[in-house]
C-alpha cells in the first residue's frame, strides 16, 4: 500500500468525483428531468405516463425507477464489497459500474416518448453504475488519507466534481440553448446528445484514477469463500462492531435519517421545480449552476468550519438550514424564490455530503482491512435512506395529486436526523473535530 496523503493519489482520486459527478449534475439533476417531464407531459394525456401497461404520474414513475435502482444496489453492495475485499481488487469493480453506468447514459440518446421504457430502463442502469463507483472510490478515502487530513480530502473530492460537472454542463448548456449554432432542428437533439456526452466524459475521466489509485487490499482471513453469504456477513459483522461504537451508531441513525432528505431533495429538485413552476430547461439548467457553484464554496467552508467548531455541530448547523429550506420549498410561488433557495441548497448540499463521508471515516478503526465492508454499510445506509425518501415523495405525490404534499415528509426526515444529532453531540469524542 502506497504512504497516505500522497498528493498525486489524492488529485486521481479527486478526478472520480470529477468524472462521475456529470452524471449526478446531468442525468438527476438538471437536463434529463426537465427533458423527461416536458415529453411525458402531454394534451391528450397530462402529466400521465403509460409504462409496461401501467399507468403512473410522470415525476412518480421517474421517482419510483430510481427508488429501484437504489434498492437493487441495496442488494448487490455487500455482496460485491465482500468480494472486493476478499480478492483485493476493489479498483475492478469501479471500473466495471464505472462502465456500464457511462454506455447506459449513452443508451439515454435513444430515449424519446415512445421510447418510454428503454429510457427507464436506461435512466435506472445509469444509477446502479453511479451507485457502484461511488462505494469503491468512497472505500479509498482511509487508505489514502490519514484522519487529520481526510476532512480536507473529502471536501477536495467533492470540489473536483463540481468544477467538472459544471464544465460539461457549460458544454451541454450551449447545445440547449443554441442548436441554430450546430444545424440542429430535432428539438430532443441537444438533450439527448447531453446524455450521450455524459457516458463519454464519465468513462475517459475516470481512466485517471483508474491509472493511479491502488487494487485494493486483499484480506483473506476474514471473508467467507462464500461471498454472497460472506457480503451480509460482513455487514453483520460492522453491525455487530457498532455495538461497542456508541458514538458510530448514533452517527449512523442520524445519517439514515437526514439523508433521506438531502438525497430525495438532490434527486427530485428538478422536477419539482419544471412541474410547480413550469421553468423550463434553460433555466433550470441556471438554478442547479447556481447550486453547483456555491456548493464548492459550501463544502471547502463547512471542513473548515469542522476544525474550529466540531464536525457534528456543523452538521447541527446544516441540518436545521435544511428544516427551514423545506417551509420555504413549500411556500414559493415564483422562480426568483426558487433561485433563493437553491443558493442556500447548493451552500449546503456539498458540505453535509463530504463532512458526512468524513466524520464516518474517522469513526473507522485505524488500519483495518476492511475499509470497504465499513464503507459498505454506511453506503447501503445511505441507499436505504434513498429507497424510503424517494418512494414515499412519490407516494404521496400520487396519493394527494400534488408534489408540493411530498414535501412534508421531507422535513419530518430531516427533524428526526436533527434530534439523533443532538444526541450523537452529547457523546461525540474530540476525534469528530477533526
Amino acid at each position: 500500500m502506497e504512504q497516505k496523503n500522497d498528493k498525486t493519489v489524492i488529485r486521481s482520486w479527486a478526478f472520480f468525483d470529477w468524472a462521475n459527478s456529470a452524471y449526478n449534475l446531468v442525468i438527476t439533476s438538471t437536463i434529463f428531468p426537465a427533458y423527461y417531464t416536458i415529453i411525458t407531459t402531454t394534451s391528450e394525456h397530462g402529466d400521465k405516463v403509460t409504462f409496461f401497461g401501467r399507468t403512473f404520474t410522470n415525476t412518480a414513475l421517474s421517482n419510483y425507477a430510481l427508488s429501484l435502482a437504489y434498492l437493487i444496489m441495496v442488494i448487490l453492495l455487500p455482496i460485491l464489497s465482500a468480494t472486493a475485499d476478499y480478492r483485493g481488487n476493489k479498483k475492478i469493480f469501479m471500473k466495471i459500474f464505472t462502465y456500464i453506468g457511462g454506455i447506459a447514459c449513452m443508451g439515454l440518446f435513444f430515449f424519446k416518448l415512445e421510447t418510454l421504457e428503454l429510457g427507464i430502463i436506461c435512466f435506472i442502469i445509469a444509477a446502479m453504475g453511479y451507485i457502484g463507483g461511488v462505494l469503491f472510490n468512497n472505500s479509498y478515502l482511509p487508505e489514502i488519507a490519514t484522519k487529520d487530513q481526510q476532512d480536507r480530502v473529502s471536501a477536495q473530492g467533492y470540489a473536483y466534481g463540481y468544477v467538472g460537472s459544471v464544465l460539461l454542463q457549460i458544454i451541454c448548456f450551449v447545445f440547449v440553448l443554441k442548436p441554430e449554432l450546430f444545424g440542429i432542428t430535432d428539438a430532443s437533439l441537444p438533450a439527448r446528445l447531453s446524455f450521450l456526452l455524459v457516458g463519454i466524459w464519465w468513462i475517459a475521466f475516470a481512466q485517471i484514477p483508474f491509472n493511479k489509485l491502488p487494487a485494493g487490499s486483499p484480506n483473506y482471513q476474514s471473508i467467507n469463500k462464500n461471498l454472497v453469504h460472506s457480503g451480509f456477513q460482513e455487514l453483520i459483522k460492522v453491525w455487530r462492531q457498532l455495538k461497542s461504537m456508541k458514538v458510530m451508531k448514533r452517527f449512523l441513525l442520524a445519517f439514515f435519517f437526514y439523508s433521506m432528505g438531502v438525497q430525495t431533495i438532490m434527486l427530485a429538485a428538478a422536477g419539482f421545480g419544471e412541474k410547480t413552476l413550469h421553468l423550463g430547461t434553460s433555466k433550470l439548467i441556471a438554478v442547479i449552476l447556481i447550486i453547483q457553484l456555491v456548493a464548492i464554496i459550501g463544502a471547502v467552508w463547512m471542513s473548515k468550519l469542522a476544525k474550529r467548531i466540531g464536525n457534528v455541530t456543523v452538521l447541527i448547523l446544516v441540518v436545521i438550514i435544511w428544516v427551514l429550506t423545506c417551509i420555504g420549498a413549500y411556500f414559493i410561488t415564483n422562480e426568483y424564490q426558487f433561485y433563493a433557495l437553491a443558493a442556500v441548497v447548493g451552500l449546503i448540499m456539498g458540505g453535509v455530503q463530504s463532512l458526512s463521508r468524513s466524520t464516518y471515516s474517522k469513526f473507522i478503526p485505524e488500519n483495518s482491512p476492511d475499509t470497504t465492508s465499513f464503507f459498505s454499510f454506511y453506503d447501503v445506509t445511505e441507499k436505504l435512506a434513498v429507497v424510503i425518501g424517494l418512494f414515499t415523495f412519490a407516494y404521496i405525490e400520487e396519493l394527494t395529486g400534488s408534489i408540493r404534499n411530498s414535501i412534508f415528509a421531507l422535513a419530518s426526515f430531516f427533524i428526526l436526523g436533527l434530534i439523533f444529532l443532538l444526541l450523537l453531540r452529547k457523546v461525540a469524542p474530540k476525534m469528530v473535530k477533526g
